[in-house]
């Protein structure tokens, strides 16, 4: 944006502050005569008169430019000079304040202090610099009675800063408007972010879901208040295979129809399997079949399992927990009492140390925390990427002991 121009500057500055009504000669004086801080108190005081703010609005300190920008009480025209400051923080602060005027040019108005409102929005909205336009869209965002051409442009920026507010929350924005932007988006973000939008209908999740963009489906996918068809959500599980973040995504929805987790179960990568099991509302026999996929790749990660192991495994994998419960109890020195208690515990570290008393590996206390335990996904002590104890093993023994003052 280009410095303000000297004759505009000899404008503001020519109309004397001794002439301003209702100014004191204290605030004329600190006006003409005052440093930087006397003449930012001056322009942000509500009582200082418009054209005394006028006079301020060419004033060489950037500061004092600011204040009258931020001042509800300055001008239309002292407005239209500040839209043309050379510093973008006062434009930034004079775009705050503006845009709360928006409603009022929608209201058919044709003052000429109104009209100068309007030119002053349409050269900020122009702006060069993102944060002048981003805090038009700030304020703008949800507002319903903003002027829908005003939004509308905000909507296509380039700048995401200042797009995405508006995309994600105006009200004024109709399916028709989302769409257009699916269909040829201004920036790379701009899907994502009606991808992001609260409560989407099935149109504009359709449009998303049509195009090739991974990254827009996914944070789509995501999105638990977007309407999605399950003919749609069967197509988009059927191009998960080979996109991790989408089967991410898919198993944190909400709702998952029956033949969309079924098939989602065929393709989930393996690091996403224990997540897809632990789904309450998964169909019948579908929780087992993923537990025992799991498992089973649980003892081949495991490398060469031990003879006793291998059964136990095998035991994990069709949930034997009686079988497992029996073995533990053998294997740590513990009752089936004690182990029945510590199992109530439901605490992932107290079965792992309960493991490691036992003598069993890492990957089948895994195994055992998620067969016995029932624990969700985020609550599992897993081994590490060696196949090791992801805890020490002073708090291993140190959780197994607590354990032994259990009722038998």
């Amino acid at each position: 944006m280009a410095a303000m121009a000297p004759a505009a500057q000899g404008a503001a500055r020519g109309a004397s502050p001794a002439a301003s009504h209702g100014a004191s000669p204290e605030a004329v004086h600190a006006a003409r005569h005052g440093d930087t801080a006397a003449r930012t108190a001056v322009a942000r005081q509500a009582g200082t008169p418009p054209e005394l703010l006028t006079y301020l609005a060419a004033d060489p300190a950037a500061e004092v430019r600011r204040a009258v920008a931020g001042n509800a009480a300055t001008p239309p025209a002292a407005d239209r000079l500040l839209a043309d400051d050379q510093d973008a923080a006062v434009r930034t602060e004079l775009a705050r304040r503006v845009a709360r005027l928006a409603p009022k040019l929608n209201a058919g108005a044709q003052d000429r202090m109104t009209r100068l409102t309007g030119g002053t929005l349409a050269l900020l909205v122009e702006d060069t610099a993102v944060e002048v336009r981003a805090a038009l869209a700030a304020v703008l965002r949800d507002m319903p009675d903003a002027p829908r051409d005003l939004i509308l442009r905000l909507a296509r920026d380039t700048a995401m800063p200042v797009a995405e507010p508006v995309i994600r929350l105006s009200p004024l924005l109709t399916d028709d408007d989302l769409m257009a932007l699916v269909a040829d988006p201004p920036a790379p973000g701009t899907r994502r972010a009606v991808a992001r939008r609260p409560a989407l209908t099935e149109p504009v999740t359709d449009a998303i879901a049509a195009t090739a963009d991974t990254a827009a489906v996914a944070v789509l996918l995501a999105n638990p208040s977007a309407a999605i068809r399950e003919a749609t959500l069967d197509s988009l599980v059927a191009g998960a295979g080979s996109r991790p973040s989408w089967q991410a995504a898919l198993i944190r929805r909400s709702r998952l129809p029956p033949r969309a987790a079924r098939a989602l179960g065929e393709i989930v990568a393996d690091h996403l399997i224990s997540r897809l099991a632990a789904r309450p509302d998964l169909p019948s026999g579908l929780a087992e079949s993923l537990r025992s996929r799991l498992i089973a790749r649980m003892a081949e990660a495991d490398g060469e399992v031990a003879p006793h192991e291998a059964t136990l495994f095998t035991a994990a994998r069709v949930g034997d927990r009686e079988a497992l419960k029996e073995a533990l109890a053998r294997d740590s020195a513990m009752t089936e009492g004690q182990i029945e208690a510590a199992l109530s515990l439901r605490s992932g570290r107290a079965l792992a140390g309960l493991c490691h008393r036992a003598g069993w590996s890492p990957a089948l206390a895994e195994a055992v925390q998620m067969v016995l335990g029932a624990l969700p996904p985020h609550e599992i002590v897993r081994p590490t990427a060696t196949g090791g104890w992801a805890m020490a093993n002073a708090e291993l023994e140190w959780q197994a002991e607590l354990l032994e003052s259990l009722p038998a």
